[in-house]
């Protein structure tokens, strides 16, 4: 995973992630997705983000300046746009209340309606890489959180039971 496109940013700066409906490459985003990064202002603010995809269906976008002095306009903005260039291309983002997992055939999407039926055949498990999308910051996503076993996020806590203590 190349966070490369980052390096010149701060551990603190604010981080979205999107997740792409379907694979793609990078250069089929690029042109939009630099435009919009450097047409990126709000209120006289030019923000200085910077964007990469990550295994082909991961959009990180990256801002400092947001960390410090937040602006959901400016946030409200940035995503419309990053739509509006989605469809532009002919891609489309993922349901965010979808989870994404990564299984033997690479990444998939859940709907979280399927998760308990899922879990119950054994499709998943408490082992099962889950994507973290939440991620706040651009260092959650260097030092390695956006993947972790499904036992150690919120579906973990809500499907699987724990095991018997053994006396």
């Amino acid at each position: 995973m190349s966070l490369s496109a980052f390096d010149s940013l701060p551990d603190e700066a604010r981080l979205w992630l999107l997740a792409l409906a379907q694979p793609t490459e990078a250069s089929v985003i690029t042109p939009e997705m630099e435009a919009l990064m450097g047409r990126w202002r709000h209120k006289g603010v030019q923000y200085q983000g910077a964007w990469t995809l990550l295994e082909h269906r991961i959009l990180a976008v990256a801002e400092p300046i947001l960390a410090s002095q937040p602006s959901g306009c400016a946030i409200d903005g940035m995503l419309r746009g990053v739509n509006q260039l989605m469809g532009k291309v002919g891609l489309s983002l993922e349901d965010p209340q979808a989870v994404i997992v990564r299984l033997g055939s690479g990444l998939r999407t859940i709907p979280r309606a399927n998760l308990e039926t899922l879990l119950a055949d054994g499709t998943l498990d408490g082992t099962t890489p889950v994507l973290d999308l939440a991620l706040l910051t651009l260092g959650d996503l260097r030092q390695g959180r956006l993947e972790r076993p499904l036992s150690a996020t919120w579906i973990g806590r809500k499907f699987l039971r724990p095991a018997a203590s053994q006396a």
